[in-house]
């Protein structure tokens, strides 16, 4: 598990986790990066009640992902990316040790390779070999196992 300097950090992360975590939300996520819209025009494409959508919202909201502003009686909600920017920094003290990790794959494999080359493909047969599906005849059909039918019951 990985200690944080700051308490309120991993709270703040673990929020933004949980909330790309589900599809929907996820959705919702794309479609706000191409501009605001309405609560409805959001719900609309997932096919579920608006309270079941709501929730999905208040999971965005708290995790500072996603404002909502009412006007009139619209409610829009616009794309918040500063916590996406906080996971990507989390994210990135990764990426130092999986590219090291994959650069001492690709060495550990050009190494093998050198040293016991892969086998080669064996060559095709010839084009004037005959082949068995080419020869022309009629494949024969193979007769049923089971019997002529017995006697049938009279009602």
């Amino acid at each position: 598990m990985v200690k944080f300097s700051d308490p309120g950090e991993s709270v703040d992360l673990d929020r933004i986790f949980a909330a790309l975590a589900d599809r929907t939300r996820r959705d919702i996520l794309l479609a706000l990066g191409e501009g605001e819209r309405s609560v409805s025009e959001l719900a609309q494409p997932h096919g579920m009640s608006l309270p079941g959508f709501m929730k999905h919202l208040r999971v965005l909201e708290d995790a500072g992902l996603v404002a909502r502003a009412k006007e009139g009686r619209v409610v829009r909600c616009e794309l918040s990316a500063q916590p996406l920017q906080e996971a990507a920094v989390w994210l990135s003290r990764y990426e130092k040790f999986w590219t090291e990790r994959f650069d001492a794959l690709g060495r550990f494999l050009y190494h093998q390779k050198e040293l016991t080359p892969w086998p080669k493909k064996p060559l095709p047969p010839p084009a004037s070999a005959p082949s068995s599906a080419s020869s022309g005849s009629t494949p024969t059909s193979r007769r049923s196992s089971s019997g002529t039918p017995g006697p049938t019951r009279k009602r």
